[in-house]
């Protein structure tokens, strides 16, 4: 599927408190082309959230309907909500040529992976349990009970780490954004995603094939 798309599909996961959403944020200001998946779920709108913008906001019956068809890429269920993924509106912006991204947890990414193998999955890992509770203590919006279940969450999330394609430590925030956008860069230059260009420059159908999965035979 990998030569049939124009985009890429990027998916970052890490713990809350690793800064995951700042990094996420720089990388669309830094690559216009790329635009933020907006989920679906399941749980009310929290004061200032828009419909569409930042979730679909959706019933469950709605939610599991869509589950049944199979229009998630995918979806999971996080103290008690719903969230998912949309398949057909990922797979129409990436057949446009548009990079998306996807922020999602462990359990989500690595269906992702599963349904969709062409995914760049990313870890961003805090440089120590440690500074990730230093961090969840100095933003002030988690009693110590949330703060708790966080670390117990985040201790499992890390365990999936090696699963990912690529792993990037949040010690430096600028550091970890180069780390980042090396990635994304370096992905589209892969010779199976230029097979077309390639195609244009030397035509010859020979050469061409191998490019599009025949260099293994």
């Amino acid at each position: 599927m990998s030569n049939e798309l124009k985009g890429l599909l990027v998916v970052i996961s890490a713990p809350s408190g690793t800064g995951k959403t700042t990094l996420t944020h720089m990388l669309l200001k830094e690559f216009p082309n790329m635009e933020f998946s907006v989920s679906y779920t399941t749980r009310p709108p929290r004061p200032g959230e828009v419909n569409g913008k930042d979730y679909y906001f959706v019933d469950r019956e709605t939610f599991e309907r869509m589950v049944e068809e199979g229009d998630f890429l995918e979806w999971a269920e996080v103290y008690g909500n719903l969230y998912g993924t949309s398949k057909s509106q990922v797979l129409k912006a990436l057949n446009e040529g548009k990079d998306i991204i996807l922020d999602i947890d462990t359990q989500g990414a690595l269906q992702v992976k599963k349904n969709f193998p062409e995914a760049v999955l990313i870890f961003v890992l805090p440089p120590s349990l440690s500074e990730l509770e230093r961090r969840l203590r100095r933003r002030g919006t988690d009693d110590e009970e949330t703060i708790e279940r966080r670390l117990k969450v985040a201790r499992e999330e890390i365990k999936r780490a090696p699963l990912y394609d690529y792993i990037v430590v949040n010690d430096v925030l600028e550091v970890a954004f180069e780390n980042l956008k090396s990635i994304i860069r370096a992905e589209k230059c892969k010779t199976e995603r230029l097979a077309e260009q390639f195609e244009k420059v030397v035509k010859d159908p020979e050469i061409v094939t191998l490019l599009k999965g025949g260099r293994n035979e």
